[in-house]
Formats: C-alpha cells, sequence, structure tokens
C-alpha cells in the first residue's frame, strides 16, 4: 500500500466528490484512485490512436492526429469538459 497524502482543493470540489462516492459506496480515495486509472495521459492516447491506426490500416499523418484530437475536443465540449 502507498503512503498516504493530501490534495488541496476547494470544498465545493471536496464536498462533490464526497457526494460521488457516498453514492458510490466507496470512499473519496477509492473514487480518486479510479478515476486515475482510467483516464489515459497524453503520451497514452497518442500510443493507443497510433496502436489503432495500425490495426485499421490507416496511416498515422499528421492530418489524421489532428483531425482524432479535434474530434475528441468536440466531444469534451459536449460532455461540459475541458478540451
Amino acid at each position: 500500500m502507498s503512503k498516504p497524502t493530501s490534495i488541496k482543493t476547494s470544498e465545493a470540489v471536496r464536498d462533490r466528490l464526497r457526494t460521488l462516492a457516498e453514492e458510490r459506496g466507496t470512499t473519496i480515495t477509492e473514487l480518486l484512485e479510479a478515476l486515475a486509472g482510467r483516464e489515459l495521459t497524453g503520451a497514452e492516447r497518442e500510443k493507443r490512436a497510433l496502436e489503432a491506426a495500425r490495426e485499421l490500416g490507416i496511416d498515422y499523418t499528421e492530418q489524421v492526429q489532428r483531425a482524432g484530437q479535434d474530434a475528441w475536443e468536440r466531444i469534451r465540449a459536449h460532455q461540459g469538459g475541458a478540451a
């Protein structure tokens, strides 16, 4: 088990995390661990995009990369997240 630490955030975010955790029957720590585990880093997204293009037989050009990034930005915008 790793050593516990703390993260500074606003009271509103803390309260939202507490509510989300309670609704899921878990703790804020476990909720954050799950979130961190499922969200990809930029490098991980890029690696997966390259692998997917290879599987589909698509040349992963800068144009394809930009189109994919633009598509994800639009998806995030519709989800209310940061682009």
